[in-house]
């Protein structure tokens, strides 16, 4: 099981990460400074880092710099709110693997995990989902419920499709939050409960199970 450094230290964006890439199969370890992350780098025990560069007691330039500087080849990816060219290729430059600018969807963030730690075998790009009589048309975005068309918007077709990916799997509302809203949505509030309704009233009440003190999974019940 791949091990990934967090070095963030806001909060709210530290708890999506960790959560998220937990749910992944991945053991995230969070840290909030820069001295921290030095420090757990050194241990040349993670298998990739996360860095943020606003860190409370310096640069996470510097966290990158003394990386490279013991001779450690760890793909480090940039999670930063610095979104400009010139900022991204200051980071490539300076020894980073990728560079992601905030605000962003986990999914995709999950996605460059993978690329960098090579750890997915090639496959076929799925088009199209199906569960139970649901069928998800990725490419022509279109959703039937036992071939009858059912109107999604593209918020509900993303959380849909979320649901159709793990299917059986209980997601809890931060993670939810996470892929289909991006992690810098309000954590307080109930849109995921919301659209989980909305979901129910098109496709089906009993499809989207309330898993108590979690949040939702989707049914694996005929």
């Amino acid at each position: 099981m791949n091990r990934i450094l967090i070095v963030e230290d806001e909060p709210r964006i530290s708890s999506f990460l960790s959560k998220g890439l937990k749910a992944a199969g991945f053991t995230p370890l969070a840290v909030a400074t820069a001295a921290d992350g030095r420090a757990q780098a050194s241990t040349a025990t993670f298998d990739l880092i996360i860095l943020d560069l606003g860190l409370p007691d310096g640069d996470g330039y510097s966290v990158l710099s003394y990386i490279r500087s013991l001779g450690l080849d760890i793909p480090v990816i940039i999670l930063t709110a610095r979104n400009s060219v010139n900022d991204t290729v200051t980071g490539l430059q300076s020894g980073a693997d990728d560079y992601m600018a905030k605000p962003f969807h986990f999914d995709e963030l999950l996605a460059r995990v993978h690329l960098r730690l090579r750890s997915e075998p090639q496959e076929a790009e799925v088009s199209i989902l199906t569960h139970n009589g649901l069928k998800l048309d990725l490419l022509r975005r279109v959703a039937t419920v036992d071939d009858v068309e059912v109107d999604l918007s593209a918020r509900e077709f993303e959380l849909a499709e979320t649901f159709l990916r793990h299917p059986g799997q209980a997601l809890s509302r931060e993670q939810l939050l996470s892929r289909v809203w991006g992690y810098d949505f309000d954590p307080g509030s109930n849109v995921v409960d919301v659209y989980v309704r909305y979901l129910r009233n098109k496709l089906g009440t009993g499809r989207f199970e309330t898993v108590r003190g979690v949040g939702y999974r989707l049914s694996t019940k005929t």
